[in-house]
């Protein structure tokens, strides 16, 4: 981009923000008058435009025949304020790398081996192997565990290239996620690469190939959304510091609203219709069910058995991601979370078993007081995380309290976790 662009896109930038400013919905009277109930929450409630916060706080009443309804509520909610999603998207990649699974010959399944090759600049392989420790196989099954249970980028890069990057973006759309756009790796390529996904391949046991698919090309990147966007005062390239706004106008965009929708319809298809949702099949809601819920502990995955994996890594509503957190008894939490340039999101559905209570909550927040983009000082551990867990406890002891006409029967979401 020419530099004497940059002034004239950060000017749009600010008028475009201060015109959805101008649009942001009005803020739920309960969640307004819930959230001063805690002091913990003060320091962020209080200062708006630092912290950015944005929540969606969905309560969930049964009718008698255990069928949920769902009233939102929202606090500071606008979706044309960008957060970067970070690991937020592989939610969506997980969701239509399952179906697309479905469109391929009958002998392909979640559990097939799948190879990968490189055609172009600024692409990896992952050759056909058959280890002996089926959790080490390179399979859209597994991919999907890595994402869900420790957030993990190179699997996401993986689906990202099996799903190619137009197939994603439309589908989104077809879906009503309009104002999402998915169009990077977790890599440092550039544009045109990302438009390029590679050669896939899937095979049985003893490596004869079941199908092949050639390497893909968007021929165009999807517009941007929200037009031109910057963030920070400034940012670093290596140990250089750039005395400009950080350009986010190429990076992937999800709102908060579209994210939690992608939950709901994960957890509960069936409350949208057909063409809302993605096809999925019931023993694939099941999977998914397992891995947003499960701990890396707990799902006796076998790459995530080392102690740095601990029960809380990826819960931070409730938890706070504290290594020493003791789980809740009674309580599964089915989430998905993103941390990256100073953003910290997790979007989650809380099943309570003991108080028979389930709710779903959304929460994204800005945490770069220094204002510097890349610098990796960023207040994660000492405001964003403890915010969310004191978030996720008050919204669930003030559920735990709320009176129901029909209490919930959880049973679907207390299933015995299989090992598939």
């Amino acid at each position: 981009m020419p530099a004497f662009m940059k002034p004239i896109l950060i000017l749009l930038t600010l008028l475009l923000t201060t015109r959805a400013q101008a649009q942001v919905p009005q803020d739920s009277p309960l969640l307004d008058s819930l959230l001063r109930t805690n002091p913990a929450l003060a320091k962020v409630l209080s200062h708006p435009a630092t912290y950015q916060l944005q929540l969606i706080y969905t309560q969930i009443n049964r009718d008698a025949q255990n069928v949920p309804h769902f009233t939102q509520h929202t606090y500071h909610l606008n979706p044309r304020q960008y957060f970067n999603p970070a690991s937020l998207v592989k939610l969506p990649v997980a969701l239509l790398a399952l179906e697309k699974l479905r469109t391929l010959p009958a002998p392909v399944t979640r559990s097939t081996i799948m190879s990968t090759g490189a055609a172009g600049r600024c692409q990896t392989p992952v050759p056909f192997a058959a280890p002996a420790d089926s959790d080490r196989q390179a399979t859209v099954g597994n991919y999907i565990k890595r994402m869900l249970l420790v957030s993990d980028n190179l699997a996401y890069n993986r689906l990202y290239e099996f799903l190619g990057q137009k197939t994603i973006n439309d589908r989104l759309r077809q879906l009503g996620y309009s104002g999402s756009r998915i169009v990077r790796r977790f890599a440092p390529c550039d544009t045109a690469a990302n438009r390029r996904t590679n050669p896939v391949a899937f095979h049985s046991l003893a490596g004869d190939t079941l199908y092949r698919q050639p390497a893909q090309t968007n021929p165009h990147t999807p517009a941007p959304p929200l037009g031109p966007v910057f963030a920070g005062r400034a940012y670093k390239v290596g140990s250089r510091l750039i005395h400009q706004p950080y350009d986010f106008t190429t990076a992937n965009n999800l709102p908060l609203p579209d994210v939690t929708a992608l939950l709901q319809a994960a957890l509960f298809p069936d409350a949208f219709p057909a063409a809302q949702r993605p096809r999925l099949t019931p023993a694939d809601h099941a999977f998914l069910r397992q891995y947003l819920h499960l701990t890396p502990h707990a799902s006796r995955f076998t790459p995530y058995a080392a102690p740095k994996y601990f029960d809380a890594y990826k819960k931070y509503l409730y938890y706070g991601r504290r290594s020493e957190a003791q789980p809740q008894l009674g309580l599964r939490i089915f989430n998905i979370v993103g941390m990256s340039h100073g953003y910290l999101a997790d979007v989650a559905y809380f099943a309570d078993s003991l108080h028979q209570s389930e709710f779903l909550l959304s929460a994204v927040l800005y945490v770069n007081q220094d204002g510097i983009i890349n610098d990796a000082v960023y207040e994660y551990d000492t405001i964003g995380e403890p915010f969310l867990a004191q978030l996720g406890q008050l919204f669930y002891q003030y559920e735990a309290r709320r009176p129901r006409r029909y209490r919930p029967n959880l049973s679907l979401f207390f299933e015995k976790d299989p090992r598939p």
